[in-house]
């Protein structure tokens, strides 16, 4: 039976290339570089949305919060062996107002959501991405009309993330070392990112299951 890897992310999951303005191509992304890398024993559920937050109601934009979605996309994508939660990016915005705790506690609920029964195949298995920090140059870059100040309190979201990770038992990885954000909007990540990080995941994965 085929193992299910179910990736919850935004738009650096959806494949955002941030000099185009479109998606990259399938085997570019991350998700798709990481499908070819595990083999056809293994399913990569690619579940990215541009702009999903971890739990907060975006005001301007509708049907980001990721808390919201996630109990339906576990049930129709279930059973999973393992989920994969790269969010936080945009719960940095200005708009929100957010201390990089609070986006952790954001992230908590999404865990305590994703350990009820039902969607697992086994036990529950996630593993927690904190996502590369935004460069502060976004905030001087057209992006930054809608962003605003963000790019600081996005540094430490990965300290927040790995207390997440030691309460409730999951796994942890800090992405910034794997990833270059685009010369454009220095908020996505580049072309070369998605196939450094899709190894590190494949390494992962396989010493996992």
């Amino acid at each position: 039976m085929k193992k299910r890897i179910l990736c919850y992310g935004d738009s650096n999951t959806w494949g955002y290339n941030g000099e185009t303005a479109t998606r990259f191509p399938e085997d570019i992304r991350w998700t798709g570089q990481l499908q070819t890398l595990l083999g056809e024993e293994w399913t990569i559920i690619e579940e990215g949305m541009c702009s999903r937050t971890t739990v907060f109601d975006d005001p301007i934009i509708e049907g980001t919060n990721g808390l919201k979605y996630l109990h339906p996309c576990l049930s129709s994508q279930s059973p999973i062996d393992y989920l994969i939660i790269m969010l936080g990016t945009n719960d940095c915005k200005q708009r929100f107002a957010l201390t990089p705790k609070n986006i952790a506690e954001g992230l908590k609920l999404l865990v305590k959501k994703a350990m009820q029964p039902g969607f697992w195949r086994k036990e529950p298995r996630i593993l927690l991405i904190a996502p590369a920090p935004i460069c502060p140059e976004c905030e001087s870059s057209p992006t930054g009309r809608d962003t605003g100040i963000c790019s600081e309190r996005s540094q430490h979201l990965a300290y927040e993330y790995e207390l997440v990770a030691q309460e409730f038992g999951c796994k942890f990885l800090d992405a910034a070392p794997y990833v270059t954000m685009n010369k454009t909007d220095y908020m996505h990540y580049d072309a070369e990112s998605h196939g450094r990080l899709a190894k590190v995941l494949a390494d992962f994965l396989k010493k996992e299951l």
